[in-house]
């Protein structure tokens, strides 16, 4: 058993503690450490009587542990092997300073900095004493209680204990490799006092304090006194040192030092602990922003649907500064911009929002472009203007080759606009000719041949989705227009008027299937057997009941043909679709049957009559001026067609989507089938490339069960977690330190009377209310508003039942708000805070002309949620 391990001899880190391994560590470093030898941990264990030892293993609780500590004294043979030990490495009567060295102390994530004993200034004769007592603190009820703090055993393992020649110091403190209050790397931080350094570890006297950056300069100092302690040499002297430990052990050092006639002495070095969780406020600036993206990736969003959604903006958004005539080598410069328009935030999609600036300002008079992305975006916030010089913008030299640049974008711009109409026509040709049952099925390809197939899909559509781009952008330009001319022409009294002008436009695919579903409600009305089992019968029942209903079983059949991807979450890839479950399409049809059998009043939305007195109003209003009149019609009749086929080729991005869930579908059967996989929806764990390119050879991880289970356990933890803020900046590496919290906090009251959101679709409704989280689970009685905090086109069974719409998130160009002014339901989007605001059975009064809310009465005894029979409350 061995009791003292000298300076120079290897031993394990179980015999030295954490303190003396990283003086060993050091020892060859050519660095200037004072001599020092250990007692190690078996001169405890020896220590203790044979009572002792089984008294310390049956303690129970803490007060018998500390009996059992109290009455240790050193056994003859280690009091021996100390004296031995003490004019081996120091002069005769020299003071000693007897520190603890645990074997947890001084580590990578706790540092126990102040729980053990230390003492300072010993005599050679009161080693074992002190010896003794750093032993004892080693089971103290301080340690202890930081030891249960941070979920450590509470049965620690004793302490060695480091004996060190006693610096005489001039001056002595601490410094640190980085700021480990800011989280500044490129900092280092020295705090000394005069004399020997014990009164500023404990805190008893203020310190100097210097900050030196990577250069030696020293660019900040705090003084305790009116003269500085150290000079200038002496405190890059111990920048230096700090930074030479951490280079040594490759991670950033909070070192103790002393000086002693000019020398510079380390006495020791461990870890900054607190660095894991802080970012470093030098590092490169991020924001993210969810603003309009949470209506398609809402929530947790598995890794396949990431790395699909990350290429496809990268390649689409490529393409239209393409379209835009921003030159090839701009493009090519800003490569890495546009691979990271999106970032994924525990779990959770964000806009990487000065990347879309980035964009922005490649294109030819940024500023006014600026604000119309902005509104396309739906950003709640523009670009704060501190942060508009992280942007590139022209230089005075610059400014007449952008002008030029800007007259060219704008002639390509009315080229784009004169060729929409084919060019959209083409694209509807491109896409169905590229979503055409393929010969093999998927369900017959081989997982080679699923590759390829995707390979092919990405070439024709992926890398060519320019009517969706060039009509999005002239959505956003016409509908800014349209309102601007509202408001100038129009007045203040009828400022949204252009939402009244856009209702009922027809030709909108999103407001069919609620069309579809009327109808089939409609031929089942009278068959109460038939209307039951949909509302409240299993699929097998539903199935069998079918039977004998031809009719509805043909054009229940055609709507899944026509809407079966159109689902909840439609752009997620791992979203179930009607194709998997169509329990949800079964109950709307039956609940819209119910009502129809009793009946019950069906909701009117009377969207011509909205849309026919708006354009009356601005014929009076526009009298006389025929000049107007002709360019109002004019911008009026493109915001139309435009807003029309914007939410038309959002149809034809859920066919492709739908197609793309399939192959990977297939491609998870093809895994699971061959053991790669523990189930073949697994598949959605694994990105795109790493599903290809193990296919193809190109994967750097085979162990494809391990990655997943890995990723399982992740995402199982985002789900379990809060959901960062929806607006907030990072710095430096994203996924460390950062909290994700909002640059400032919102201030959403929940009390009050009345809310002002986003009017979308005029109507002025008074109700009750029934907040929906999840509409498979949601049954709204007759005359309720739907309150939601986002919508997506698995929602719109719920809107025929709706007699108004109120919605947190959204733009005026958003799906919700689409759908509503074709559906005429009076709506409001962009509502802060309503789904924390009302609660089921709240009745409110709400205009969607003014997006005014009124709360009218508060239901005291909330009623209970009604659901959909057949399925568990999510």
């Amino acid at each position: 058993m061995k009791i003292i391990i000298h300076q120079n001899e290897a031993a394990a880190e179980s015999q030295l503690g954490g303190k003396a391994k990283a003086l060993a560590a050091l020892q060859h470093c050519g660095l200037n450490i004072p001599a020092w030898f250990v007692v190690t941990p078996e001169a405890f264990e020896l220590s203790l009587t044979p009572a002792q030892v089984a008294a310390f293993s049956a303690a129970q609780n803490e007060a018998e542990l500390h009996q059992v500590i109290a009455n240790i004294a050193p056994r003859k043979e280690v009091k021996h092997a100390i004296a031995q030990a003490l004019p081996v490495s120091f002069a005769t009567g020299e003071l000693l300073a007897v520190r603890s060295s645990a074997v947890d102390e001084d580590g990578q994530t706790h540092s126990f900095a102040g729980q053990l004993d230390s003492f300072l200034l010993v005599a050679p004769e009161e080693v074992v004493q002190k010896v003794v007592a750093v032993w004892q603190s080693g089971f103290s009820e301080r340690l202890l209680a930081y030891r249960r703090e941070h979920g450590l055993s509470l049965l620690p393992k004793p302490p060695a204990v480091l004996i060190q020649r006693m610096i005489n110091a001039e001056a002595a403190g601490v410094a640190f490799a980085a700021d480990p209050i800011t989280g500044r790397r490129n900092v280092a931080v020295v705090s000394c006092v005069q004399g020997i350094g014990a009164s500023l570890v404990s805190g008893e006297c203020n310190a100097d304090t210097y900050q030196v950056n990577r250069a030696g300069e020293t660019i900040e100092r705090q003084l305790s006194g009116s003269a500085p302690v150290l000079c200038d040499e002496e405190i890059v002297r111990i920048a230096d040192l700090v930074r030479a430990t951490s280079q040594h052990f490759q991670r950033p050092q909070d070192i103790e030092w002393a000086m002693e006639k000019g020398q510079l002495y380390l006495l020791q070095s461990r870890p900054i602990t607190t660095l894991a969780d802080l970012a470093d406020p030098a590092g490169a600036l991020n924001l993210w922003d969810n603003s309009n993206i949470a209506e398609s990736y809402g929530g947790v969003t598995t890794p396949l649907t990431f790395s699909f959604a990350r290429r496809a903006y990268e390649e689409v958004y490529r393409q239209f500064c393409h379209i835009l005539r921003v030159p090839a080598a701009t493009i090519q410069q800003h490569d890495q911009t546009y691979k990271h328009m999106l970032g994924l935030i525990r779990g959770r999609v964000y806009y990487n929002l000065l990347n879309w600036y980035r964009v922005l300002a490649m294109l030819p008079g940024f500023k006014l472009n600026r604000r119309f992305m902005e509104q396309m975006m739906g950003v709640k916030e523009g670009l704060p203007a501190h942060l508009e010089s992280e942007l590139a913008m022209p230089s005075n030299s610059e400014k007449l080759r952008d002008g030029l640049n800007l007259l060219r974008m704008i002639g390509g711009l009315w080229r784009n606009h004169f060729c929409l109409p084919k060019t959209i026509a083409a694209f509807y040709s491109r896409l169905n000719e590229a979503l055409q049952e393929p010969v093999p099925s998927l369900s017959e390809m081989r997982a080679d041949e699923l590759a390829a197939y995707y390979r092919k899909l990405e070439s024709q559509l992926l890398t060519r989705w320019d009517a969706p781009l060039i009509n999005d952008f002239f959505a956003m330009i016409f509908y800014g227009v349209l309102r601007r001319l509202v408001e100038k022409w129009c007045g203040k009294a009828n400022a949204n008027l252009h939402n009244d002008l856009l209702c009922g436009e027809g030709g909108i695919i999103s407001a069919e299937p609620a069309r579809q579903l009327r109808a089939m409600a409609a031929s089942v009305k009278d068959d109460s057997a038939m209307i039951e089992t949909l509302c409240t019968g299993s699929l097998a029942e539903i199935n069998r009941q079918l039977d004998s209903h031809a009719d509805l079983r043909f054009q229940i059949s055609h709507y899944l043909h026509q809407f079966g991807d159109r689902c909840l979450d439609e752009l997620k890839l791992e979203s179930a679709t009607l194709h998997d479950d169509p329990l949800l399409l079964f109950r709307s049809i039956g609940q819209i049957a119910k009502r129809l059998r009793s009946n019950q009043p069906e909701v009117v939305h009377r969207e011509l009559s909205s849309r026919d007195q708006a354009e009356a109003k601005v014929k009076a209003l526009l009298a006389g001026r025929s000049l107007r009149r002709t360019l109002f019609h004019w911008v009026l009749r493109h915001t139309r067609a435009r807003v029309r086929e914007r939410e038309n080729l959002r149809f034809e991005r859920t066919r492709l989507f739908g197609r793309v869930r399939r192959i990977f579908i297939e491609l998870g059967k093809r895994f699971y089938a061959d053991n790669l996989l523990d189930d073949a929806r697994d598949v959605f764990f694994l990105e795109v490339e790493e599903v290809l390119g193990f296919i193809s050879g190109s994967t750097t991880t085979t162990n494809l069960k391990a990655l997943v289970a890995i990723r399982k356990a992740e995402f199982a933890t985002f789900a379990a977690t809060p959901s960062p803020a929806d607006r907030f900046e990072t710095r430096g590496t994203v996924h460390q330190g950062n909290q994700f919290q909002a640059i400032k906090t919102p201030s959403i009251s929940t009390i009050g009377d009345s809310r002002q959101g986003l009017a979308c679709c005029p109507g002025v409704v008074r109700g009750k209310v029934r907040v929906v989280a999840d509409p498979r689970n949601a049954l709204l009685q007759a005359g309720e508003i739907l309150v939601a905090e986002r919508t997506d086109p698995g929602w719109v069974m719920l809107f025929p039942s709706a007699t108004a719409l109120l919605v947190e998130r959204g733009s005026l160009l958003s799906h919700s708000a689409i759908v509503a002014r074709e559906m005429g339901i009076p709506a409001i989007v962009s509502i802060p805070g309503v789904t924390a605001w009302l609660k089921d059975g709240d009745e409110v009064e709400l205009d969607g002309s003014t997006g005014i809310v009124k709360k009218v009465a508060t239901n005291s005894h909330e009623f209970s949620r009604m659901e959909l029979p057949g399925r568990e409350t999510a």
